[in-house]
């Protein structure tokens, strides 16, 4: 059993993560498997990956209905939780592969759970359709229906990317420069007309509880949160970083502690969504 631990813990992580959105969830979800798994009679284990997938996502859909219900009482927007690359052998080191971009986990949550796991298993893990009916037992027909409805829902685009480096470091220096200049005018260029700003605050960090829309106000947002820190003698620093296998940003107290994470959805010429993370129980995998 320790080697298939060692084995698979990985993809197992990485399918539970963007099953749920949550990196402590998954993590719960990988410990769960395992110990139910040690308990099973060898011959259940002859396809490991397969069977231990499949357990997973049968975890994942039993969570998946107390979450919605948590959610409906979360207070403001809720986004995924995101996850820095870690340089020991830990849950968030595994996550450089075969991970959606963060824009598309925020998207999965337009999803069914039937809809999310065909989604994540095809493009992000690669799994065949034939192995994904398996897993989920469905027929493959179904499982190509379901995928095509989770595309028709998230409103993507042929072209549209789903990998985790979807948004490239150029783009977060180029936003991470103006951000420290103040400059409202280069923060412009670098904005689709139609950018949204969503953060999550989960009512335990000042954020913005609706979603901000178009250039001109995401711009003066941001530069008016930075402002308003200064007035107030706060001292602060904002560092690029890579979460979710892309190129973020995190903004630190004076002490060095991380209290906003922020991603980027690069579409067409620029940015068209922000991502800001500020609830402190949602950054735990984000180092300090």
């Amino acid at each position: 059993m320790q080697e298939l631990y060692v084995q698979y813990k990985g993809l197992m992580f990485k399918l539970a993560y963007q099953l749920t959105g949550s990196a402590a969830d998954a993590e719960d979800v990988v410990q769960d498997v395992f110990l139910k798994a040690q308990s099973l009679p060898p011959s259940r284990l002859e396809d490991s990956k397969a069977f231990l997938c499949k357990m997973v996502t049968n975890r994942c859909r039993d969570l998946y209905k107390s979450a919605r219900k948590k959610r409906e009482l979360y207070v403001g927007e809720w986004l995924p939780e995101p996850l820095q690359a870690a340089a020991d052998d830990s849950s968030e080191s595994v996550v450089q592969g075969d991970l959606l971009s963060y824009a598309m986990l925020v998207l999965l949550e337009r999803l069914s759970i039937s809809e999310r796991a065909v989604f994540v298993l095809r493009e992000a893990l690669g799994f065949e359709y034939g192995e994904i009916a398996g897993l989920l037992g469905k027929s493959e027909v179904g499982c190509r229906k379901l995928f095509s409805r989770a595309k028709a829902k998230m409103e993507l685009s042929e072209d549209e990317p789903v990998r985790s480096d979807a948004a490239g470091r150029s783009w977060a220096d180029d936003f991470v420069a103006a951000l420290k200049k103040g400059d409202l005018d280069r923060i412009y260029a670098l904005l689709d007309q139609d950018v949204v700003l969503v953060a999550d605050g989960g009512g335990k960090a000042v954020a913005a509880v609706n979603p901000i829309r178009t250039r001109e106000r995401v711009a003066r947002f941001l530069l008016g949160g930075l402002r308003k820190a200064a007035m107030v003698g706060e001292d602060f620093a904002i560092d690029i970083v890579r979460l979710n296998g892309q190129a973020g940003f995190v903004i630190r107290s004076e002490e060095g502690i991380v209290h906003t994470a922020g991603m980027f959805r690069i579409a067409g010429d620029g940015i068209r969504s922000i991502y800001l993370m500020r609830n402190p129980d949602k950054l735990t995998f984000v180092r300090n």
